[in-house]
């Protein structure tokens, strides 16, 4: 049968015309919508010769299409630039020229501003100019010497408008220039308009760089930056060694085209109803995430130095026992020699899908169901989470330290994660370990900056299940938390029927893991993993969950059925997530957006209330002149490092603040504050 399947047939009667197979000229306006819908970027620009904006309609056929003012489905590949687009850009080269333009920007209601430096880190690089805009294709950009002193006079000349509280700054990023210019001493103040943050705001899961913007908006396409420095590598250039006439139009176009896209995403916003979203949350949010980054948290470097050497032996005495175990020395870095001498040697039985290319698969997941049976394999896994560690944070952490402040200072992503979560990096501070005592030690590498002050870390507990019960209104849900009853051990007691004082603690580590399962959307393959327990077992814990749970579950469904109608659900905050698989026909894409509907308003929940509670407390220690500085956020928690004489009096408005951070909800929200003298300790 296999064969009669297989064999061409070459007798069957067709009918072919040769002359309606030739290749003809392609239509370029079709051919650009299709590459913008399937998000063919590189193909576009193979074919089309331009780069094609994979935006596409910002919003999909549903409500928000409907609801959107400015028309976003007209966008085809890009074909206006500098090159073929008129523009003014000036350069502003002396002092008086610097002094006539301040006081023409210092007349306008509203200026884009950019700054042009030597690097990424604003708390490292060097400014190399400043770019302005105030009308559509016109810009000016003003060099700055690379003598520090003469730099903050020439920055202080502009301070009648960046300092000004009533001219709205416009920038793409801002939060990077209002860094690199505390560093010259100057503050800018009053409100700001982030064309990367209100981007992120409509299109939380897009990319929100401006010469994509551009592209999607505008239909114009930047200097890109490679074509005046270079690619990244050792011989990349630094903007102080380019042209500056090269450098004066890039930079100008810069704040011009930032300038031309603040009108658009301006009203989108309103049309979106994002603007109370921007304007209350992530616009007053950019002040304390620079001030956080401009603070950096001190770094104890001796400890970190000894822990390495701890690592350090616990790898070799773990390699040891893996050769013993083995019968033979390999790398145990090495994926493939790792399951050779694992499946292949020593015959450990393999039920998986090999890899692409043929190998065993031996990820965290695999080896840790082999780890309960197979010595050998527990002991890979200690080695590569030493291994971790060691690379990865105790050696890397004291190369992070600024040596112009003797701290590490993180740099915080407002318009990264789409359901609105913060994330960090150099470091990334929430993906420090935490689950066990080797990657906790970690924690006690942040110390406070001075024998004055001392760590205070506050946790918001069970935010998470809070909000679900708050938004689900499940009642017993409800009902746990205002007796402010264990809700482990009472989901425990509802799902295994016992009464509440005889639940084991495995049934409660069972019970805890299936709630924050149910937050996001793991099924009874993925349970069962998690639980070590067959996959109907897993099945039966989740169904007697939901009969248990019928507010809960009445929600699940019912949020999905209205993200099929809007396609898209929102947060308490009314941060909205644009769900475009929500109806699709293929099966993956479409039940990844069912989850994303049941989780994205929790979880972004969660992150509106902290960054709500970030505001205030920032807020609350200006107006009353405190010492005490917040120096991190991660996950749920807030770390400040508090000027001792402080402590009581900033440990209640702390507390008081993350509590009422959103008010009128009907669940209680606790936050558990603790303090010492290293992260580890206040945790």
């Amino acid at each position: 049968l296999s064969k009669w399947l297989a064999t061409i047939k070459v007798d069957v009667p067709i009918q072919f015309d040769a002359e309606k197979y030739k290749v003809e000229a392609y239509n370029h306006d079709a051919l650009s919508e299709i590459f913008r819908d399937l998000e063919f970027r590189s193909l576009a620009d193979q074919i089309l010769g331009n780069a094609v904006p994979v935006q596409g309609q910002l919003f999909e056929d549903t409500k928000v299409q409907k609801a959107r003012t400015v028309a976003a489905d007209s966008y085809s590949v890009s074909d206006k630039n500098i090159e073929n687009t008129d523009h003014e850009y000036i350069l502003i080269d002396t002092e008086k020229k610097m002094h006539d333009l301040s006081k023409e920007l210092s007349q306008q209601k509203v200026v884009s501003f950019d700054t042009e430096t030597t690097g990424i880190d604003a708390n490292l690089a060097e400014l190399v100019g400043l770019a302005f805009s105030y009308e559509s294709a016109k810009g000016y950009y003003v060099p700055i010497s690379e003598d520090q002193d003469t730099a903050k006079k020439q920055c202080a000349i502009f301070k009648p408008v960046l300092e000004n509280q009533d001219i709205i700054k416009i920038g793409q990023n801002i939060k990077y220039d209002l860094l690199m210019m505390k560093w010259y001493d100057v503050e800018l103040k009053g409100r700001y308009f982030d064309t990367m943050i209100a981007h992120y705001l409509l299109e939380p899961d897009l990319r929100h760089k401006l010469d994509f913007i551009s592209e999607a908006l505008l239909n114009y396409t930047m200097v890109p930056i490679t074509e005046l420095i270079g690619k990244k590598g050792k011989n990349q250039l630094s903007m102080r060694d380019i042209d500056i006439e090269k450098v004066k139009e890039y930079a100008a176009e810069d704040a011009d085209i930032t300038f031309q896209i603040k009108e658009i995403l301006e009203k989108d916003l309103e049309a979106q109803k994002l603007s109370d979203l921007y304007y209350k949350v992530e616009e007053p949010l950019i002040d304390v995430l620079a001030q956080i980054e401009f603070e950096g948290v001190q770094i104890d470097g001796d400890f970190l130095n000894n822990y390495s050497k701890v690592l350090g032996e616990k790898i070799m005495e773990e390699e040891k026992g893996i050769y013993d175990l083995a019968g033979v020395r390999f790398n145990i870095a090495s994926p493939k020699q790792v399951g050779e001498v694992l499946f292949d040697k020593m015959q450990i039985p393999y039920r998986w899908r090999k890899t692409s290319t043929g190998q065993y698969s031996t990820d965290v997941d695999k080896l840790n169901e082999l780890s309960f049976e197979h010595g050998i394999v527990k002991k890979i896994l200690d080695f590569r989470k030493y291994a971790k560690l060691k690379s990865t944070y105790v050696d890397a952490l004291p190369l992070m330290i600024n040596p112009k402040t003797g701290r590490v200072h993180s740099n915080f992503n407002q318009a990264r994660a789409a359901t609105g979560r913060l994330s960090s990096e150099n470091p990334n501070l929430q993906n420090i370990p935490i689950k066990n005592d080797a990657g906790r030690e970690i924690r006690k590498a942040f110390i406070p900056r001075d024998k004055d002050h001392i760590l205070l870390a506050a946790d918001y507990s069970q935010i998470e299940l809070r909000l679900i019960a708050e938004i689900s209104k499940d009642e017993f849900m409800l009902e746990a938390f205002h007796e402010g009853r264990d809700f482990h051990k009472a989901t425990a007691a509802r799902v295994y029927d016992v009464d509440f004082d005889k639940v084991t603690a495995e049934q409660r580590r069972n019970a805890k893991t299936v709630n924050f399962s149910i937050i996001y959307g793991a099924g009874a393959t993925n349970l069962s993993r998690q639980l070590g327990i067959k996959r109907a077992e897993a099945k039966e814990l989740i169904d007697n969950y939901f009969k248990q749970f019928q507010g809960l579950r009445n929600y699940m469904v019912d949020i999905v059925e209205k993200a099929r109608e809007d396609g898209y659900v929102t947060t308490l905050a009314g941060r909205k997530r644009i769900l475009r698989d929500i109806n699709s026909r293929n099966g993956l894409a479409r039940s990844n957006a069912e989850r994303m509907a049941v989780n994205t308003p929790i979880q972004g929940s969660a992150a509106d209330m902290i960054k709500l509670a970030m505001i205030d407390i920032h807020e609350a220690m200006k107006a009353g002149k405190y010492k005490t500085k917040m120096i991190m956020q991660v996950h749920d928690e807030l770390v400040f490092d508090v000027y001792k004489d402080e402590l009581d009096d900033i440990r209640k408005l702390i507390v008081d603040k993350m509590k009422n951070a959103m008010p009128g909800l009907s669940v209680p929200i606790i936050v558990d504050a603790g303090i010492g003298d290293n992260w580890l300790e206040a945790h």
